[in-house]
């Protein structure tokens, strides 16, 4: 049987902590923690018990706990638990809450299970992100996004409507459009479109359908294919277009072409030796 396994990283970028145990049989008494815990179980079933009322939670089950919720969780049938979760101080939520627009000072999560969380694919790969300790705005964009739907589906957040931002999210696409070589973080453009970085993100993914980082990557990757078919080294193809080292620009360029960046210049240079043979 493989060992259990607790992992944890605090994200300075996001200023939370990140949890992860793998494979634990352990019980937990009865607690509270004087902060948010937003948590998704992936493995497991178990018994919970949460300010004196009883839940079974199972795999897909997303945990949302207020400061202070009284809470126990002990194993059913030698089920071992898989969980991840994100511990939010009181302080980063008010902030989050500044940032959506909501009427209150701190949100309270009506109940502490949710089941079978049609979010849960969003909160795993946030999740990696931050265990990975990876610096950048494709990361904050996820937790801002997740956040806004977390709080809007599972507390009594009354929230204050902001104005359409679309003039603003075009500044922010010109913007990366002539930038896309050079490091750029979501500050940078939060201050160009004069928006906090959440109203940034939801306005951009409105407008566009995809994060302001995917956008930018969406920019570097084709700008890349230009310089691989003109027979740049993978090297220079990385560094002229932004990315901050090779590695990063071949796994992003597989996941987004299907093909290694290597793979796609080999097979374009032949096609191109093929189509200059055929012209002879």
């Amino acid at each position: 049987m493989a060992q259990a396994k607790k992992e944890i990283c605090y994200d300075p970028q996001l200023q939370i902590e990140a949890y992860t145990f793998t494979g634990v049989s352990q019980n937990f008494p009865n607690h509270f923690h004087d902060y948010y815990v937003i948590g998704l179980v992936e493995a497991g079933d178990r018994r919970l018990v949460v300010n004196q009322q009883e839940y079974t939670i199972e795999p897909g089950d997303l945990l949302t706990f207020n400061p202070y919720d009284k809470h126990s969780c002990e194993e059913l049938a030698a089920s071992r638990l898989t969980y991840r979760c994100f511990n939010i101080q009181k302080e980063k939520m008010q902030q989050i809450m500044r940032e959506i627009g909501a009427e209150e000072e701190l949100p309270h999560f009506l109940a502490p299970v949710q089941k079978q969380a049609s979010n849960s694919e969003a909160f795993i790969n946030l999740h990696q992100l931050v265990m990975a300790e990876q610096n950048d705005h494709e990361k904050e964009a996820l937790f801002y996004l997740l956040m806004e739907e977390l709080l809007q589906n599972f507390t009594s957040m009354n929230r204050v409507t902001a104005p359409a931002a679309k003039q603003e999210v075009e500044a922010v696409c010109r913007y990366l459009e002539e930038h896309y070589g050079e490091k750029i973080t979501l500050d940078q453009l939060s201050e160009i479109a004069h928006l906090n970085k959440h109203s940034l993100v939801r306005n951009f993914t409105r407008y566009k359908g995809i994060t302001p980082y995917r956008y930018l990557e969406t920019l570097r990757i084709d700008q890349a294919k230009k310089l691989l078919e003109q027979g740049e080294s993978l090297l220079s193809a990385a560094q002229q277009t932004g990315f901050y080292d090779q590695s990063h620009f071949t796994n992003y360029f597989n996941r987004l072409i299907g093909l290694t960046p290597s793979q796609y210049q080999s097979i374009f240079l032949k096609m191109k030796d093929s189509e200059e043979q055929h012209e002879k």
